[in-house]
């Protein structure tokens, strides 16, 4: 009858709930030893999911046989080893995929055959399974492959990376393939969700779960304490950039315009903070930019700093600046406002929706000559309400992501186990 148990159930086994889903994320981007910051937002998020869930992380690292002797030209290349590892709360197995540098159309398949054995060994003892991929490709078609012949449902969480793979057509025609089979598309942001919409992944899969700050990591630090420890002048008008020295993140942008703020107000001192990263290492160049223009002395290049040290630069910036040309969901903004610091952003990607109250900063056009110039005068300008600032980072923090995260795999695993 409706509504009863199937016979040979007993009532208690047809009403008692489903073991809990257990995870396995798939990222080529995670971070190592050798890489301590690449995808930490990753890591950030799958860790506090993996406080309520079982998670398991699966990492595939690139190789190719002459890639020492690139290593030769780009000291930073491909550095993370195939070494499995422990990370906190998170097992991270890192199998060796071969990957030709330069051209990536292979990468997806290449990565599904190096994976699937992984993912299937992991997943052998019958529990709810779902595979977690990050970035639509490479990483979200190997899932999808992967998860076709393990019989499992899996996730894609678009991070930024999906624009410009969705102007390669051959690319394109393998993330729309792996979105559609997708039980959930997560977006970091809404620009991305509309992308997912026109790759024609279904409106009820594809939900916006932005990323989160660590207040308990970055925090505010007294600006004159934090002034004296970088040996700033606690007068200057101090601004900030953190991310990999890479072109896309604008640090060339400022550079270019520090003189002439100099002359309009003062003592305008640039704090750069980053290094090189798997996008590229434009470090020799914007120190080369930096003297022809002649402002290399009011330009600090601070390096890559652990994340627990880079509350410091924020807290002593009058504003942080991000000319970004593309971004997915900029996890520094909200760091920088944790700190109590108001932000300067381009108007790409997510970063308006990060960005959503004038309380908290500067949004501006990228393609306006004169945006950037008025965005910051206004920063430097204004009398902000840092404590207004702090309460904005501390209402974006992870843990309201986690839970709907959570809820989301959750009830991916119902579905697949009454499929």
């Amino acid at each position: 009858m409706p509504g009863q148990p199937a016979a040979g159930t007993t009532v208690a086994a047809a009403t008692a709930p489903r073991p809990a889903p257990r995870i396995a994320v798939l990222s080529s981007l995670f971070p190592s030893s050798e890489e301590p910051v690449a995808g930490i937002f990753i890591r950030e998020r799958m860790a506090r999911v993996a406080a309520q869930l079982p998670v398991t992380v699966v990492a595939p690292v690139g190789w190719f046989p002459m890639q020492g002797l690139i290593r030769r030209f780009r000291p930073h290349f491909r550095l993370t080893r195939p070494v499995d590892s422990r990370d906190g709360p998170l097992q991270v197995l890192r199998p060796r995929y071969c990957s030709i540098p330069g051209p990536i159309l292979l990468d997806g398949a290449a990565m599904a055959a190096a994976c699937t054995p992984v993912l299937r060994r992991i997943t052998a003892d019958g529990g709810n399974w779902v595979i977690d991929a990050h970035f639509a490709y490479p990483d979200g078609y190997a899932a999808s492959l992967a998860a076709a012949r393990l019989g499992l449902p899996y996730t894609i969480t678009l991070r930024g990376t999906e624009q410009r793979h969705s102007r390669m057509p051959a690319i394109r025609r393998r993330m729309v393939a792996a979105l559609g089979g997708a039980s959930r598309v997560f977006c970091v942001s809404a620009s991305l969700r509309r992308l997912a919409l026109e790759l024609g992944t279904r409106a009820d899969r594809a939900v916006v779960v932005p990323n989160g700050v660590d207040t308990a990591r970055y925090f505010p630090v007294e600006r004159e304490l934090a002034r004296r420890r970088l040996g700033l002048p606690v007068d200057a008008r101090v601004l900030v950039t953190v991310g990999g020295l890479v072109r896309r993140k604008g640090f060339h942008l400022v550079i270019g315009r520090l003189a002439e703020w100099r002359r309009r107000w003062g003592n305008v001192v640039y704090l750069a903070v980053g290094g090189a990263s798997r996008e590229g290492d434009e470090g020799a160049a914007l120190r080369a930019q930096a003297r022809e223009a002649g402002v290399a002395e009011h330009v600090r290049f601070l390096g890559a700093l652990p994340p627990e040290e880079v509350r410091v630069p924020l807290s002593a910036a009058d504003a942080m600046v991000l000319a970004s040309s593309n971004e997915g969901w900029a996890n520094v903004l909200l760091e920088s406002m944790a700190c109590g610091t108001p932000v300067v952003a381009s108007d790409v990607g997510g970063n308006r929706e990060v960005v959503a109250s004038a309380v908290v900063g500067e949004v501006f056009d990228l393609q306006d000559a004169g945006g950037l110039d008025r965005a910051v005068g206004e920063a430097l300008s204004k009398a902000w309400d840092r404590e207004a600032i702090v309460e904005y980072a501390r209402c974006n923090s992870w843990n309201a992501r986690v839970e709907q995260l959570v809820a989301e795999f959750r009830g991916i695993a119902q579905a697949a186990s009454v499929a």
